[in-house]
């Protein structure tokens, strides 16, 4: 089944819409952005947008089957991350 998306230009959000479609709040995707712990983001002119496709990349990041699973990545908090944290991305 062809792709309907297929040959559109991607979709970009603004900070409150891309914080609302992660599910968290404008402030912590700011502090995200701020720290460089959070998802790829674009300036356009003075504006941040976030393209969807990116969004849902991060989020699978934090992806898990079981609590029990153990894998090499994972979303940090909104914070400075520290250099054993760094190394570990």
């Amino acid at each position: 089944m062809p792709d309907p998306m297929a040959g559109l230009p991607p979709r970009f959000l603004r900070t409150p819409d891309a914080a609302r479609f992660v599910g968290i709040s404008m402030r912590t995707l700011e502090k995200h952005r701020s720290f460089g712990t959070g998802p790829v983001y674009r300036k356009v002119g003075g504006r941040v947008v976030y393209a969807v496709e990116d969004l849902q990349a991060w989020t699978m990041i934090g992806a898990r089957r079981s609590t029990k699973e153990e894998t090499p990545t994972r979303i940090f908090p909104a914070r400075q991350l520290t250099r054993e944290e760094r190394g570990a991305r």
